[in-house]
This record gives structure tokens, C-alpha cells and sequence, in this order.
């Protein structure tokens, strides 16, 4: 059946709407950081004279603070994989009791709100002197990474026939070879699904920055923009500024892991 001409052109103009309107923040936010310093109410729709002092200012203010959340974004999303990848197999392809149940509870580790489980890491970081450190952001990320990146590379590591599995065993692999060799590049799309979202879960972190550090020794770029933020400012092109630096990485990461991270989260869905 044919799909009439002015209802697909009316599709069309309603898509091209709502994705103007999605886009609107993003336009305004670099277009305000092209603004002198000021109000950004007072600005133009199209910087036709652009100004690059919002980005010296935010660079000079909030360099070291992309650089923290850098540090604490690959490392999480490294500890993150270290552990669900090795957690993953095991719960694809070993014969364990109550693996239904494991899942449960990684389901339910996945349902706790960050506050909560920031709250409880305050007390426990403030005995092991995890306070204001890499290590303990890392830890408190890695939080939310795990237990994603285990229900991904869980799905697509039971889609691996077992046969290959098999014929590698009867080689004379063991188990660890077998993971090492041939389920991690075979997994190689859910391995990089995993550690995409993973780092924009770190990234975008806000509760546990503020929960869990006190004083500017260790300071990520999300909080670093909150506490920029003051009640009389005259530097909103430098806020709009750091607020473009900050997107950059999630967007370049988005654009060239997008058909790893298609297949990464479609590749499991018969298993």
C-alpha cells in the first residue's frame, strides 16, 4: 500500500520540527559562547562578529577539571571491563547455579539510585582516606558501569555458538585461553558498547563529584561548570564555553563508535 504524498511530506516537516527543537539547546549554548562577556539575553541570533574569550577564560578556569573527568572516565570505564567482561563469560557459558539469580541482583544493583549509594560510599570513603582522590571517583563510577556492561556482554557472549567454544577446548585451550583468544574479539562490538556507555555514564557524573569530593584537589568538569555557575556571573560566554568543551568528547566518541555500538546492543537479542 502506497503511503500518500502529502501525509509523507507532513511526516517529514513534523520530524524536521522536533529535531529543531531538540537541537535548539545545542545551537543556543555554542552561539552564547561566541557572545562577549555578558548577558546572554543581549546576544544575537548568529554571532556575526564571534569572540574566542569565552574559550581562553574556560580553558585558563576549567582545563584541569576535563582533564579530571578524562582521567576518571577511562579509568572507570577500564576497571568497569576488567571486571563485567570475565563476569560476563562466566555467566554465559559456565554451567553456575543460580545464574538467573545473579542477574537479578545485577538487574537490581543497576535500579539504586546514585544518591543512595553515594551517601553510603561517603562514610566508608572518609575511613579509607577515598576522599577527594582518582581511585575513589573511579570506584564510585564504576558503580553504575559494571552492572550495565554485564547485562550487554552477557547477551552477546550467549550468541557466540558453542561449537567455536568447543573446537577451541578440544585444541588443548583452557578456559582462560579460550576467553582471551577467542570469546573477547569475538565480543569485540559489545566490548566497545559497554565501554562507550560506560564512559558517558562517568562523564556526565554529577552526584558522586559532589558527594564525594570536598575540596578542589580533585574536581570534574561537571562540577567544576555547577560551582562556575554564580548568582551574579558576567561570564556566561565562558559557562556556555565550558559547557561546548564538555559535550565535544561524548559527541566525537558517539560519532565513531555509533555502528560498533548498533551491533554491540543488537548483536545479543536472540540470545
Amino acid at each position: 500500500m502506497k503511503r500518500a504524498p502529502g501525509r509523507g511530506r507532513s511526516s517529514t516537516v513534523v520530524g524536521l520540527v522536533l529535531l529543531a527543537v531538540m537541537l535548539f539547546p545545542v545551537y543556543w549554548t555554542v552561539n552564547a559562547s561566541l557572545q562577549p562577556a555578558g548577558n546572554t539575553l543581549q546576544g544575537g541570533w548568529f554571532p556575526s562578529h564571534p569572540d574566542f574569550s569565552g574559550y581562553i577564560t574556560a580553558l585558563r578556569d576549567q582545563g584541569g577539571n576535563l582533564i579530571t573527568s578524562l582521567v576518571v572516565s577511562l579509568g572507570s570505564v577500564v576497571l568497569s571491563l576488567g571486571l563485567a567482561a570475565p563476569a560476563a563469560h562466566a555467566l554465559a557459558h559456565f554451567p553456575l547455579r543460580g545464574t538467573n539469580l545473579v542477574l537479578f541482583g545485577v538487574l537490581i544493583a543497576q535500579m539504586v539510585p546514585s544518591i543512595a549509594v553515594a551517601n553510603a560510599l561517603y562514610g566508608a570513603y572518609q575511613d579509607l582516606g577515598l576522599l577527594n582522590s582518582y581511585a575513589g571517583l573511579v570506584l564510585a563510577d564504576s558503580t553504575a558501569g559494571v552492572p550495565f556492561a554485564i547485562i550487554i556482554m552477557r547477551s552477546f557472549m550467549r550468541s557466540i555458538p558453542r561449537e567455536i567454544i568447543d573446537a577451541a577446548r578440544v585444541d588443548g585451550a583452557g578456559r582462560l585461553r579460550v576467553f582471551r583468544s577467542v570469546v573477547l574479539p569475538m565480543s569485540t562490538n559489545a566490548l566497545i558498547t559497554a565501554a562507550v556507555f560506560t564512559f558517558l555514564f562517568t562523564w556526565s557524573d554529577f552526584l558522586f563529584a559532589l558527594t564525594l569530593t570536598t575540596t578542589d584537589t580533585v574536581r570534574p568538569i561537571t562540577l567544576g561548570i555547577y560551582q562556575y555557575v554564580g548568582a551574579h556571573t558576567t561570564q556566561w560566554n565562558a559557562v556556555m564555553a565550558t559547557s561546548v568543551m564538555a559535550s565535544v568528547p561524548a559527541a566525537v566518541l558517539l560519532v565513531f563508535a555509533q555502528r560498533r555500538v548498533a551491533a554491540g546492543a543488537t548483536g545479543g537479542a536472540d540470545g
